[in-house]
């Protein structure tokens, strides 16, 4: 099997409802979302994907949806509390871990962007930091 891979840093703000020490409060970080799409069969060049089209469709998103915006859960009870400048901030519909965001963006937005290419997304890494990743795949 063949795998292409394209790597994209961007930046936002966070906090994990629930958690027991200072990941509870809102802080931020430099992410970097890795992602790996592989194809049943290259296209006519020999390709699983143009890298141009994993940017302009899974980078992008990043982008435009969390580049530089605070994801906040949609339960979070800051979310009723702040005063929301358009768009500064992003509600999910899950508590924003790198393991839940990298499960949403292989699941939810990886087959939206990535629809009628033939290309699968099939892996996600969301790195927090150098030393803290988590990945999510598609089971084999």
């Amino acid at each position: 099997m063949i795998t292409c891979k394209r790597i994209h840093d961007f930046s936002a703000g966070h906090r994990v409802v629930g958690h027991q020490h200072r990941c509870r409060f809102l802080h931020g970080h430099n992410y970097r979302v890795t992602f790996e799409c592989t194809a049943e069969e290259l296209d006519a060049l020999g390709r699983v994907i143009d890298f141009g089209v994993m940017k302009s469709q899974l980078c992008q998103w990043l982008e435009d949806n969390w580049d530089h915006r605070t994801l906040l859960w949609e339960r979070d009870e800051l979310v009723a509390q702040l005063d929301v400048v358009a768009d500064s901030i992003r509600t999910v519909p899950f508590n924003p871990t790198a393991e839940n965001m990298a499960d949403h963006l292989l699941r939810v937005v990886g087959p939206v962007q990535l629809v009628d290419t033939g290309v699968t997304l099939n892996r996600v890494i969301v790195e927090e930091t150098r030393k803290c990743s988590a990945v999510a795949a598609l089971e084999k």
